[in-house]
């Protein structure tokens, strides 16, 4: 509900995907462990205002819809309609089987899988106010008109702006647009051209996003699987993740005598976890399949499950390449990301009976290898390339993987690599704990979530 009035989210994802040119449609392509069409499901799922989604389909991919549904339990996806071969059809298709017209509706692309709460809850925001809201962003491009290939005119840029979704509109508007639209059809790619055009009411523009991009062609989809590499899940999505939920959970954490991995230790055992650690400090390496397998079984054998698995098990040596041993490059790649493949292939099948979830901890250096980290940063870049694979390998058993990626914390791995630092430049151990047991609780997976000091303080 929002403003007394319940909200239906029309999600359109009839499309053949013609410009696309491959033999799927790309709102069905996966990308990140998920398909595209589950992506954009989860953001209005997961919405506080969405009470309801209507999701339009080609008939003749309905059993790929049918098995999306199994997959997740979405709650709010209340009509699986068949749409039409255009925009409009579709639409009508979804304004005629909504019978509360004293409602706000969304019309959304599937295909734009980035869609922000902030986006959503903006438009529903001037909804209020307008009869119609849609999302664009300013156009950084000169655009022309042309005529027999030259040039008629060149628009002022600063008028000009780039349409995005979801489009709102106060539903009994959408319906009277329809309706008329069965008398006096006319051409428009969406569906506030038709507000305007039949003079129902003034549409208002809220702000889009960059990222908020829609899939067309296939080099896109390279586009937004490196968006989805470097764009973060985000902090604010955890608020609502109960960490008294922990209760009865297993959790095993390699890495978990010092630093990060004994903070989430110490937290998970504090609402009811049974939180087992493992490092060298217990005669465990991670580079060991025989370590790790035994450590897991033992906690398997003890418990009876083992729900979550964490890796914050670490080295880093500060060094440029020539200078660097072999040893010192060997032990860091063992470590850090052959370490990571190991408990990943080994907990697997303790994750597959609970339906769990492994966590992974990258670092800022990830996005961009920098002197002196030439090792650190790429098996650091690795692990998330390795958590975005087994996200999709896994998601047939829904099993999740995620990777933490906190600023610089306040840990021992830290303070021997750069001495004393001003504690409160620092994150502290203790947030990064939080949120890693949040993830591990919540449904992200193939997700990298930064945990910036900005957020807290």
């Amino acid at each position: 509900m929002f403003d007394g009035k319940r909200v239906y989210a029309f999600i359109l994802a009839a499309g053949s995907s013609e410009r696309f040119g491959m033999d799927i449609p790309k709102q069905y392509v996966r990308i990140s462990g998920k398909t595209v069409l589950e992506h954009t499901l989860e953001v209005f799922e997961n919405n506080e205002f969405i009470d309801e989604i209507y999701l339009i389909v080609n008939p003749q991919h309905r059993d790929l819809v049918e098995e999306i549904m199994v997959r997740n339990f979405f709650k709010k996806v209340s009509k699986i309609l068949n749409g039409g071969k255009t925009r409009q059809e579709s639409t009508k298709v979804a304004i005629s089987a909504l019978e509360d017209l004293d409602s706000y509706v969304l019309v959304h692309d599937a295909v734009r899988p980035f869609v922000s709460h902030r986006i959503i809850n903006a438009v529903l925001d001037k909804l209020k106010e307008f009869e119609s809201v849609d999302v664009a962003i300013p156009a950084t491009d000169t655009i022309i008109k042309v005529s027999q290939n030259l040039i008629s005119e060149v628009p002022n840029r600063h008028e000009l702006m780039l349409g995005q979704t979801p489009q709102g509109f106060r539903a009994g508007v959408l319906k009277k647009a329809y309706e008329i639209f069965d008398r006096n059809p006319i051409a428009a790619t969406d569906d506030c051209t038709l507000v305007l055009k039949y003079n129902l009411g003034r549409v208002y523009v809220v702000e889009g996003e960059r990222f908020n991009i829609k899939i067309t062609y296939p080099e896109d989809l390279y586009l937004v699987d490196k968006i989805f590499q470097v764009r973060t899940a985000g902090v604010t999505n955890l608020e609502t993740a109960d960490l008294r939920s922990l209760k009865e959970k297993v959790l095993v954490v390699f890495g978990g005598n010092t630093g990060i991995g004994l903070k989430i230790c110490e937290l998970a055992q504090k609402y009811g976890a049974k939180a087992y650690a493992f490092s060298r400090r217990n005669a465990c390496d991670v580079s060991s399949p025989d370590d790790v397998r035994k450590a897991l079984r033992e906690v398997n054998d003890r418990e009876g499950k083992i729900d979550f698995v964490v890796d914050s098990a670490a080295v880093l040596s500060l060094s440029t390449l020539d200078s660097s041993s072999y040893d010192s490059i060997l032990t860091q790649i063992m470590t850090n990301y052959f370490g990571a493949i190991v408990i990943a292939k080994e907990s697997f099948p303790f994750l597959q009976k609970t339906k769990g979830a492994l966590l992974l901890f990258a670092s800022s250096s990830y996005t961009r290898g920098r002197k002196l980290y030439s090792i650190y940063s790429s098996t650091k870049a690795a692990l998330v390339n390795l958590a975005q694979a087994l996200s999709e390998e896994w998601a047939v058993h829904n099993c999740r993987v995620n990777v933490i990626n906190p600023e610089r914390t306040n840990t021992e791995l830290r303070r021997k690599n750069f001495g004393l630092e001003d504690p409160s430049s620092l994150l502290d151990p203790h947030v990064v704990a939080e949120v890693a047991l949040k993830v591990l609780l919540s449904n992200f997976t193939g997700q990298v979530i930064d945990i910036r000091k900005q957020d807290y303080f």
